[in-house]
Parts: C-alpha cells; structure tokens; sequence
C-alpha cells in the first residue's frame, strides 16, 4: 500500500503545478473551451474544486455525504455537470481562491485522519491513500484538459505512478460500470515510466498482457486520449476489451475522446 504522506505530498505537488498554469490566465482564458464538450478552463478547475470539497464532506462528516450521494443517484447523468456549471459562473479570481482553499483543507484533514481510516465515496469506500491518489488522478486528468486548451506542453513526472496505480486497479470496476463481468484472470501490465523505469503489476507469468508508455496509459485510463492515439498494446482478447473501456475514475462510463484527425 501507497504511504499516504508520500500521495498527499505528490498530490500537493500536482495541484501547484496546475495552479502554476491557471494563476495567471487572462478572463478570456478561462473561457477557452477544452476538449470535454461544453467545459471550459473555468469548468475544469470548478470541477476539481467540487470533487474536493465532496471528499472533504466523506472524511469530515459521512452524514452529509450520504445525503450528496442521494442526490447523485436521484441525476447520475447531470450532477457532475451542475457543480462545475455553479463553480464556472463564478469570477476566476473568486473560483480560483476557492479551489486553493478547498484543496488546503482536504490536505489538512486527510493528514490528520487516524491511521486505517477509511471514507465513503462514489464508488468503493477510500483510505487516506486511496482519496489522495483519486484526487491526484483527477488533478493530472483534467490539468491535462486544461493544458490542451492553452496548447501548453506537460512534461510527465514520475507521479505518473499514481494514476497508472489506480488505473490498474480499478480494472474490474470499469468492466462492472458497463454491466460486463471482469475477466477472472489477473493481467501482467508493463509501463515504461518517463525516466526509463519499467513500473509492473500482476503476476510475470499471465497469459494476458497490458504494455506502453506509462503516459500513454495514464492518457487511456483517464479517457484523455482514444486508444488509436496512444501506443499501448494489449495482448489477449480480455486484456484487448479492457483497453476500450478503461476507466480510471468512478462513476458512469464516460465515452472517451474522439480518434485524432490524420
């Protein structure tokens, strides 16, 4: 298991090298569509601001978030959408402090959470580790949507990890979202990590196999790229149907992102 304080300082890290990128956008920028239909730069930091303050909610009063994960279930289609749209409509200066102070305090109260602890969530319950890696997952993701829109360039860091981790994990769940039954046999997945490094998971020895570019995969699982644009390669007909459906997030299954134009 992942050492929390390691994920909450990544996480930490993550979030300032998109604030970097935000801090200083002009009105007209924040305005800038992005490739999610309809979300601007402004919906995408709205969204993260959001999804914070809900996992604040889970670690801090588990009442209160039952009573958000109601509400969910009564608009599964459109609740994602309403929060981002409420937070968007708001003026960058007030949505951007927002975001900064949410994320501060998620921090504060994760780091204190006792040892074990464990949150409700949308999908399966979280750990400290857990919620910390999902909202780094997140941040990545949707950073990722906002540095398209500014035709910004990220080079990738080795918190690349984390998202791979929770994309491999949650391989199941991206099976049961969409009504399949997962495939009983563990799967070998090989990423090369953007220093060099081969990051593994599952057994040496599985007949089926996942392998690329650690960012290419975090792109995949994080339904930032269409699997014709990246270079991962599978090997077995489960581990092929996985690579169309992969979903690093909990939630609906999304649709993914368009094929890129030749």
């Amino acid at each position: 298991m992942s050492d929390p304080a390691v994920v909450l300082d990544d996480l930490r890290s993550e979030s300032d090298q998109l604030d970097q990128l935000v801090g200083e956008l002009t009105e007209e920028q924040w305005a800038y569509p992005t490739p999610a239909p309809r979300w601007t730069v402004a919906h995408q930091i709205a969204h993260l601001a959001w999804t914070d303050a809900a996992a604040l909610l889970a670690v801090t009063d588990r009442e209160a978030f039952g009573a958000q994960v109601e509400t969910a279930l009564k608009a599964p289609d459109d609740f994602v959408d309403q929060g981002a749209e409420e937070g968007a409509a708001l003026p960058p200066a007030e949505l951007l402090a927002r975001w900064r102070t949410g994320r501060e305090q998620l921090q504060q109260a994760l780091r204190a959470a006792p040892a074990g602890a464990r949150f409700p969530w949308y999908g399966p319950p979280m750990s400290v580790a857990s919620m910390a890696t999902g909202r780094l997952m997140e941040t990545w993701a949707h950073g990722q949507d906002i540095a398209d829109a500014l035709g910004a360039v990220r080079e990738p860091t080795p918190r690349l990890r984390h998202v791979a981790y929770i994309g491999v994990r949650v391989r199941d769940y991206a099976f049961g979202v969409r009504g399949l039954t997962p495939p009983a046999e563990p799967f070998r997945v090989e990423l090369t990590a953007p220093d060099g490094e081969l990051w593994a998971y599952g057994p040496e020895d599985a007949a089926q196999r996942v392998t690329g570019p650690a960012l290419d995969f975090c792109l995949l699982v994080t339904q930032r790229a269409h699997r014709a644009d990246v270079a991962v390669r599978a090997e077995g007909a489960d581990a092929d149907r996985w690579l169309d459906i992969a979903q690093a997030f909990a939630g609906p299954a999304g649709p993914g992102r368009e094929q890129r134009e030749a």
